[in-house]
This record gives C-alpha cells, sequence and structure tokens, in this order.
C-alpha cells in the first residue's frame, strides 16, 4: 500500500504594492499583492484599490492616475503584446523590475518568501492578511 503523496511545495516570492498619496509624508495604503512563483510560471499582481482609505491620506488624490499605474503593473505581470516593452521580459526579469525601489507614488514593500501548494490561493491567503481590511 502506498501512502499519499505529499502536495508539492513550491517557494514563491511576493511584495506588497502600496499606494503612498504624498511620498514625502511617507504614508502608504495597500492596495495589492505580486506574486511570483518561477516553479508554477506564475507571476500576478492582484490589486484591490479601498479609494476612501487612500482619499482619507489625500483628498485631492488623482484616483485616476493611480488605477493606470496599477493597471499598468497587471499588465507586465500578464506579459506579452500591448504590455511595453518591460512585459516582453522573462517572468523573473518583470518581477524583479516591478519590485525595485522608487520614489513613486507607486511602491512595493521589500520582498518576502514563502511556500504554497497553489501559487492562486497565496494570492488569496495574502490579500487577506496584507490588503483587505476586516470590517466586522
Amino acid at each position: 500500500m502506498h501512502a499519499p503523496e505529499t502536495p508539492r511545495r513550491d517557494t514563491y516570492d511576493y511584495a506588497v504594492i502600496r499606494v503612498v498619496p504624498r511620498v514625502e509624508r511617507e504614508e502608504f495604503v495597500n492596495v495589492g499583492i505580486l506574486l511570483s512563483c518561477p516553479t508554477a510560471k506564475f507571476l500576478q499582481a492582484r490589486i484591490e484599490v479601498d479609494e476612501a482609505r487612500l482619499r482619507a491620506l489625500d483628498p485631492d488624490i488623482d484616483l485616476d492616475t493611480v488605477r493606470r499605474h496599477l493597471e499598468a503593473m497587471e499588465a507586465i505581470c500578464a506579459g506579452g503584446p500591448g504590455s511595453g516593452p518591460i512585459g516582453l521580459l522573462p517572468q523573473r526579469a518583470r518581477f524583479h523590475w516591478l519590485t525595485a525601489k522608487r520614489s513613486s507614488i507607486i511602491q512595493t514593500s521589500p520582498v518576502h518568501l514563502g511556500r504554497c501548494t497553489h501559487a492562486g490561493n497565496a494570492v488569496e491567503h495574502l490579500m487577506d492578511r496584507m490588503v483587505r481590511v476586516r470590517r466586522d
């Protein structure tokens, strides 16, 4: 009799995507997760913007500009035609480019390491822990 197979656990890297409405104040709102799992050939930016939280930091924030920049991150992750020159790079290079240190309104946290059996589930778990605000 065979012992049940243990699911393969892949290593992944992730960063939290942040909007910093007023860079000089260094206040930010977590708006998404950028996750790379090379073994699974997975690269995704999952984004959920809480406009009220952003407006609390800066009532005059240009949300259309924020959305355009975040959509560009999603397009770069997806890659292929229409994603610009960075979107044509290999997945790992795109992840490193997206997580490079910047002093703009869209920033990422330092890169962290994790292990999972399914990268999509890991993204959801991280969204629940790092981005979504519980409203009990």
